[in-house]
């Protein structure tokens, strides 16, 4: 079967008039015009372009611009034509993608339900009575209905966490900063995040990679720190909530969440229970707090400007407007709260921050469901905004404490699809990726970010030796294992712990097993400080032709030892001579 960019192209076309689900899609790019695009993707590649994204279909979110197709943010008054697209759209286009087009949302990105918007609810994509989670509404569905490889969401409250766990899908939602806001319409500026929705974590990862990195045109972009772990490691420490945490819970939903535990610990990890509530209480800022006056910063001011009388039940504009009444009434009431309100809760969050850290203090990640249930449209047109409050316990903090989240499927409860997330300090991505790896199974193969600086190890730095953990509590990550070129002998050192040193020598040389790890400039830097004599950094040839830093010791030191060359390695030596 041919999986070209244009028989892509026309099967998801295909899928689209299959699956009959207007409300999903804002604006639809023309299929021709698609098709187009898609050839001269076909003829880059033929050039010898390399596009990791080749072919690839994305949604996106209606608050993300795209050059040449409108942005709505659901509320059709507030529609303009951008002539660039946002630079998340642009880096992941430059890798090869293909734009379907503009997905639905909670307008304005207001709410996690999915049904804020005049361009119709947007039903779940397999159980269409119950909603689809938002404001990433439209993105998440069209995912879930095949149609699109990857879609972009917006995330400030959960809406790129949410309608992952509802839809059984990977919502990747990375550091603030990491991927620009340049070209997305705000919803609470500080705490906004583009993410990424996929049907696989290997997939998801590979759209963030291409999105992320530093942009001058967003003053909130950020870089990834030299100290940047690179691996959860092999027993990471996750702590999961204790029985009050869970409380919001179904019995059902409960019992996923807890088999989901169980296998982290099956796959290796370390699982305790903790109190949440320091993150739980800090999620009450972002709705119930002054920190909502972003909203209205953001956008409160177009919409006073279509605002009805003073006397009409909501003030959110007449029908032509387009304007949700809910959303209007949540933007518009943060005009009245005075700045000392604003001010205080600023202090208060950055106590919840101390708070939360020591909470998590001697753990990796956080393992929490997803989300608390999963309501019907009729529900959430009840109780509109007791509903969507429900929808965000577990989801609210995260980006007001700055951290990074994975959403990844844990199963079915309550007749659907359950998920949990795993949360991460801020630039911990890669840890909290490779621990939800546990559930889903993959295996990223280069990491975040996709730099470091590799280091050859030959003795007691291997995994299952006594020294590999100076390299795992340094967030290293293995690689591989190498082979030296065949031009050096490997002595057995008098040091404490033994360890071997491998010198480089004219003739009568072998080639040495090892193994590779990549670290962060910063841990290198550590982890040379702290080299005892007679060990020493070097250039180390491989018996493919490449080079890599690695562990040398100097003739003298060779001299002292035992040659174990003859032994093939390390582990081999000790093997056939147990030390006592």
């Amino acid at each position: 079967m041919s999986h070209s960019p244009t028989d892509r192209v026309r099967a998801a076309y295909r899928r689209i008039a299959e699956a009959d689900r207007p409300e999903v899609w804002i604006t639809l790019c023309d299929e021709h015009d698609l098709l187009v695009a898609a050839k001269e993707i076909e003829d880059r590649l033929a050039g010898g372009e390399q596009l990791p994204l080749a072919g690839l279909l994305v949604a996106v979110k209606d608050n993300i611009d795209v050059a040449g197709l409108p942005t709505t943010a659901a509320c059709p008054s507030y529609a303009y034509t951008p002539g660039n697209s946002a630079t998340s759209v642009r880096r992941l286009t430059d890798a090869g993608a293909l734009v379907l087009g503009k997905t639905n949302l909670d307008q304005f990105a207001t709410g996690l339900v999915g049904t804020r918007s005049p361009y119709g609810a947007v039903r779940h994509a397999h159980l269409p009575e119950r909603i689809s989670g938002g404001s990433s509404s439209g993105s998440a569905v069209a995912v879930a209905l095949g149609i699109a490889d990857l879609a972009l969401g917006t995330d400030t409250a959960g809406s790129g966490r949410v309608p992952a766990a509802l839809h059984g899908l990977v919502g990747l939602k990375p550091t603030l900063g990491l991927v620009p806001n340049t070209g997305v319409v705000p919803a609470a500026r500080p705490y906004d995040c583009v993410t990424v929705f996929a049907a696989t974590l290997t997939l998801a990862q590979r759209g963030i990679a291409a999105m992320t990195g530093p942009d001058p045109l967003d003053p909130r972009s950020r870089t990834w720190p030299d100290s940047v772990r690179l691996a959860a490691g092999a027993r990471p420490r996750v702590a999961v909530p204790d029985a009050a945490g869970l409380a919001p819970l179904s019995a059902a939903a409960s019992a996923a969440f807890h088999a989901a535990a169980e296998r982290l610990e099956a796959g290796g990890a370390v699982v305790e229970a903790i109190d949440v509530r320091p993150f739980l209480t800090a999620a009450t800022l972002l709705y119930e707090g002054a920190l909502v006056a972003e909203r209205y910063a953001a956008v409160g001011e177009f919409l006073e400007g279509r605002a009805g009388s003073p006397g009409g039940a909501d003030g959110a504009g007449s029908a032509d407007d387009g304007i949700d009444p809910t959303v209007a009434g949540i933007i518009l009431a943060a005009k009245q709260l005075p700045a000392y309100r604003l001010a205080a809760d600023l202090e208060l969050l950055d106590r919840h921050r101390v708070t939360a850290a020591a909470a998590l203090a001697g753990f990796d990640a956080l393992l929490l469901p997803t989300t608390t249930g999963h309501p019907t449209i009729a529900e959430v047109r009840a109780e509109p905004v007791a509903v969507n409050s429900r929808m965000g316990v577990y989801t609210n903090f995260v980006n007001l404490l700055d951290m990074a989240a994975v959403a990844v499927p844990a199963g079915t409860a309550d007749g659907g699809p359950f998920g949990v997330s795993v949360i991460t300090r801020a630039f911990d991505d890669q840890v909290g990726i490779d621990i939800a790896a546990l559930l889903t199974g993959e295996q990223a193969a280069v990491p975040l970010p996709p730099t470091g600086i590799d280091l050859a190890v030959f003795g007691a730095h291997l995994r299952g030796h006594p020294l590999n953990g100076e390299l795992t509590t340094l967030g290293a990550r293995f690689a591989g294992t190498v082979a030296t070129a065949p031009e050096y002998r490997m002595f057995a050192l008098p040091t404490e712990p033994p360890k071997p040193g491998i010198l480089r020598v004219a003739a009568g040389g072998a080639a040495l097993p090892g193994e590779r790890w990549t670290l962060s400039p910063a841990a290198l830097g550590r982890f040379l400080a702290g080299l005892p004599a007679p060990m020493s950094l070097g250039v180390i040839e491989l018996d493919d032709g490449g080079t890599v830093l690695g562990f040398h010791c100097n003739s003298v030191a060779a001299e002292a030892g035992v040659d174990i060359t003859h032994h093939g390695g390390w582990p081999a030596y000790l093997a056939s001579a147990p030390l006592s």
